[in-house]
């Protein structure tokens, strides 16, 4: 099996788990509170290793997992849905594809809402202003609310990568660099 194909199957396994979440979640009237649970979560698998390595590694049981994750979501007080769907997702040894989960809920929920995503990679941390300016100027071009996920990766040197769906808007010093090095290489 390929890495695209394993990817393929890991949104295709989550879209149809958070599809099925979404459905209940909204039918009880409780997305708002499901969006902030999904932060949470979000915020607890980027902060912990320890839970990104249970939910990525074989070496722990069917068991041992359900175990853990029941402890996580009574800690974190998930709601019964969230809280079911993730010890399932457990006892199908299916947690590996959580972030992904978490990333299709959430396009679940703007979509719900009129909102639109946008992932923004710059250089340098964008200030609250900065960040202010281009979600304007998105919503402006998108006619739509915008939320920014924004992070830093510095090897950008400087600029930004802004996706949103399926466009996006490389200003980055380091592809202008690279495509400046392919000009020259078809000069010479």
């Amino acid at each position: 099996m390929t890495v695209a194909n394993s990817i393929s199957m890991s949104q295709s396994i989550a879209g149809r788990y958070a599809q099925a979440v979404f459905d209940i979640v909204n039918d009880e009237g409780g997305l708002d509170a499901l969006a902030r649970q999904l932060d949470d979560l979000e915020a607890a698998l980027h902060d912990s290793a320890d839970l990104r390595n249970l939910i990525t590694s074989p070496l722990y049981s069917r068991d041992q997992q359900g175990n853990a994750i029941s402890a996580v979501v009574e800690k974190m007080k998930l709601s019964p849905t969230l809280s079911n769907t993730l010890k399932l997702m457990a006892q199908n040894r299916r947690l590996f594809v959580l972030p992904q989960l978490v990333q299709r809920l959430q396009a679940l929920l703007a979509e719900h809402r009129g909102e639109i995503v946008a992932d923004v990679t710059s250089a340098v941390a964008l200030t609250e202003d900065q960040q202010g300016r281009l979600r304007d100027t998105l919503a402006k071009k998108t006619g739509k609310t915008v939320k920014l996920n924004t992070r830093v990766d510095e090897a950008l040197i400087g600029g930004m990568i802004v996706k949103m769906g399926s466009q996006m808007i490389d200003s980055s010093i380091s592809s202008k660099l690279a495509s400046l090095q392919n000009a020259m290489k078809e000069v010479g």
